[in-house]
């Protein structure tokens, strides 16, 4: 399944989403402190693979990953609310 623009999406910790046709998938890896969430950015080809952590301060609303804006509408320690702008 992929996001598609204007599409709300939640994510629970761990959980995993495609961002669109051709682009990477992201993970929300919840917030390691009160300010600072993460989402988990991965890349993968058949059984290859690898990922890597993306930090951003708990103000910032406006994100990009590869290439895809998202805004973020709500984040808590469990779960993460977005929207593709």
């Amino acid at each position: 399944m992929s996001l598609g623009v204007g599409k709300n999406v939640v994510l629970a910790v761990g959980q995993e989403y495609h961002l669109r046709q051709g682009k990477d998938r992201i993970i929300y890896g919840g917030m390691p402190s009160e300010e600072v969430y993460s989402i988990v950015q991965k890349k993968a080809s058949g059984y290859q693979g690898y990922a890597w952590n993306l930090f951003f301060s708990k103000r910032q609303r406006d994100i990009t990953v590869d290439g895809v804006k998202l805004y973020v509408e709500n984040v808590t320690p469990g779960e993460i609310r977005l929207r593709v702008t």
